[in-house]
């Protein structure tokens, strides 16, 4: 098990929100080894008490159930480099002196200093074997800046001591969706286009675009949520069987999936797509501001695409992918709606009223499963037979202490395991989709639509959200 981590970008809100904690919660349970290191590095003119000084509230404040013993147990590990991150000799010189542990680096950073960043860990001799590399999604912001970040650290490091890490992958949820859909002769026997009529993916914020303008401004909806979560969680629940639970044959069979997207293109776009910017509103009985983007940037905070998988199991079932800012509530789920069954034997309801059967994948803010069926209301005062629908819970209650999916991801990246990181090809098959898309709304000159905040999208997004959400909905979409 690897034993120092050298973590970049650690003033930043990714590392003392989530990453720090997680290295927390990991010390506590026993689960690093003894002489654990942690470097923190980034540009702020701390020294290291001054650093611990900053993160020791964080912590505390994210983990108030966090002995004081452990906490300061973590801070003690933790030593502080200033470094400019542009600058490789400044990332050779904050490393060098711990090469000689087994080192895992962790670019909590925006993509456009990796190269830089990874040129100085090179060396620094920080990416020799064997050395391990952590990189945040998104890996550039299309094709074009992915191959050359991705062609460019593959110089220093081999492919399979880099761990591209999507964090949905890590939650317990999202790993749950393997597990019913092989695990399961129920499910298996479904799974496919003739009794599978359409998946709906949401996964929506109710926070504005508050605090990373600079990075929304460039990257939009599309390019920030899409390319990263939710298309890793239609990959899970379309790829084919894998061999094995082996890292490689999982991955294997996502890559499947994202070659068989059909690209969008521009003649098609009005249709099975939508974009949005929210305008003033309220959530929660809040007020909510605008978004005004920077002046000439064209981004959208709302986007609706239907996917199309062109293979045998999902030829005609189209998989709407949803995702927006300043919407009623923060969820991620998956939606799978069964085809109605071949012959309606009941008066009530008409069979155009009948509830579909539905498979809901709740992953946030609380993660269960639900199965919606039909259940009988007959009895001696009905003159027929009435169904209503019932929804069953699937959860498996799993005590109060859950995993955060730092906890996992950090864990399989020290020892080596690949199963829940992004492989180079997938994240190139990725970007060539996505990439499809922004170019088809660009030739087709698709309009933003506007959208209150604290509502469920423009009112063309109707078509694309999963039916529970209209359902519950306070009103149609504005």
């Amino acid at each position: 098990m690897h034993d120092t981590l050298f973590l970049f970008g650690a003033t930043g809100d990714l590392a003392q929100r989530y990453l720090f904690p997680s290295l927390l919660r990991l010390l506590g349970d026993g689960l690093l080894p003894e002489d654990f290191k942690v470097r923190a590095l980034a540009l702020s003119p701390h020294d290291t008490d001054a650093f611990r000084d900053l993160l020791r509230p964080r912590l505390q404040q994210s983990m108030p159930a966090a002995s004081e013993a452990d906490i300061a147990s973590l801070l003690q590990r933790i030593d502080y480099r200033s470094v400019d991150l542009r600058n490789a000799d400044s990332v050779a010189e904050a490393v060098a002196d711990q090469v000689g542990r087994r080192c895992v680096s962790y670019l909590a950073i925006p993509p456009g200093l990796y190269i830089s960043t990874c040129e100085g860990l090179a060396k620094g001799g920080a990416l020799a074997a064997p050395h391990r590399l952590m990189l945040e999604k998104p890996i550039g912001s299309d094709s074009e800046s992915a191959e050359q970040i991705i062609s460019t650290i593959g110089q220093w490091i081999d492919e399979d001591r880099v761990f591209r890490l999507d964090h949905y992958l890590g939650k317990a949820a999202v790993q749950n969706l393997i597990a019913l859909r092989f695990g399961n002769t129920l499910l298996e026997a479904v799974w496919n286009r003739t009794y599978i009529e359409s998946v709906h993916i949401l996964v929506s914020e109710s926070e504005g675009v508050d605090g990373r303008d600079a990075y929304y401004a460039r990257s939009g909806a599309l390019r920030d949520m899409v390319q990263s979560h939710i298309l890793q969680l239609l990959c899970l629940v379309a790829m084919e069987p894998p061999a094995s639970l082996e890292a490689d044959r999982i991955r294997d069979e996502k890559v499947k999936v994202l070659r068989s997207l059909r690209p969008l293109d521009a003649k098609h776009a009005a249709r099975d797509s939508v974009r949005g910017r929210y305008t003033a509103g309220s959530i929660d009985g809040q007020p909510a501001q605008a978004y005004q983007p920077p002046e000439g940037s064209d981004v959208e905070t709302f986007a609706g695409v239907t996917a199309h998988i062109d293979n045998w199991r999902w030829s005609g079932v189209p998989f709407h992918l949803v995702t927006g800012k300043r919407l009623p509530e923060r969820t991620s789920r998956v939606v799978v709606t069964l085809k109605p069954v071949t012959h309606w034997l009941f008066e009530r309801p008409h069979r155009g009223q009948a509830t579909p059967n539905r498979l809901v994948f709740q992953l946030q803010p609380q993660e269960n499963i639900e199965l919606g069926l039909m259940s009988s209301l007959a009895g001696p005062e009905w003159g027929a037979l009435e169904l209503q629908p019932v929804e069953l819970d699937l959860s498996v209650p799993t005590g109060l202490h859950r995993r955060i999916a730092y906890e996992r991801l950090f864990l399989d990246a020290f020892n080596g395991n690949h199963a829940l990181f992004v492989r180079d090809d997938e994240v190139r098959a990725a970007w060539h989709w996505i990439d499809s898309v922004a170019d088809a709304w660009k030739n087709a000159d698709l309009p933003l639509q506007p959208y209150a905040a604290g509502t469920w999208g423009p009112a063309e997004a109707a078509g694309f959200l999963p039916g529970d959400v209209i359902d519950t909905a306070h009103g149609d979409p504005a």
